[in-house]
């Protein structure tokens, strides 16, 4: 989670008990989801939503998704990344590949994507194998990177326990003073993509008195996609 800059300790006190979430309640869109609508794949129903999210409802983040895994003993792990490219080939995030995720994905390559896009009452569901991205694309994509965030990737030893702040903020300047600013990074060999091709994918809407519209492709042998009408 991100936290606001300028929240204050009186902000963050909340007086009174804390609300019911079994009293929460909000009626979905009328508009609903129906088969006619879909595009041929997956992938460009995706793009479209995508462009509803980003461009016409102006989402923060709408490339924020949930990733989950489990290890190889199936305990599951979930937590928030940034999707970075999608095509037909599938959806593409980076990360450590020292992280849990990856460690998990090395075990038991199945995962799930969630794109949450609460204020236009819709969810994302993907399901499908995770495999590494070459180290071409890899190192493409990470020029594109911030050059903060080029550093970032070196200072962090991402899911490992560390002591202080101050260790990460000393790796952080170390790293800082050895490639200034407009000197070229090199890409870390433990740091890269993966990239998640789709067997399903789920498109739900929320429509009034939780009957909520589900149509979700469904991958063939042949390469096609079935697509399915799910009970809300």
């Amino acid at each position: 989670m991100r936290q606001d800059d300028h929240v204050t300790d009186a902000d963050a006190v909340s007086p009174g008990p804390a609300p019911d979430p079994a009293a929460m309640r909000k009626q979905y869109r009328a508009e609903g989801l129906s088969e006619a609508d879909l595009a041929a794949t997956p992938v460009e129903q995706f793009a479209r939503w995508f462009k509803d999210a980003a461009v016409e409802a102006h989402l923060f983040e709408p490339n924020a998704m949930v990733v989950s895994t489990a290890d190889a003993e199936g305990r599951p792990g979930s937590r928030t990344v940034l999707l970075k490219h999608f095509d037909e080939q599938g959806f593409v995030f980076y990360t450590n590949y020292d992280s849990h995720k990856a460690r998990d994905l090395a075990e038991n390559p199945y995962v799930s994507l969630l794109f949450p896009w609460h204020p236009m009452a819709r969810q994302v569901i993907v399901r499908g194998v995770a495999r590494r991205t070459g180290r071409d694309e890899t190192a493409a994509y990470f020029r594109t990177r911030p050059h903060g965030s080029q550093l970032g990737a070196w200072a962090s030893a991402q899911s490992s326990v560390i002591a202080t702040r101050a260790e990460l903020d000393a790796s952080y300047a170390e790293l800082a003073a050895r490639y200034p600013e407009g000197e070229q990074v090199p890409v870390p060999p433990h740091w890269g993509g993966f990239r998640v091709a789709p067997q399903s994918v789920e498109f739900w809407q929320g429509r009034l008195n939780r009957l909520h519209d589900r149509l979700r492709y469904a991958a063939e042998a042949d390469g096609s996609w079935r697509v399915e009408r799910l009970g809300p």
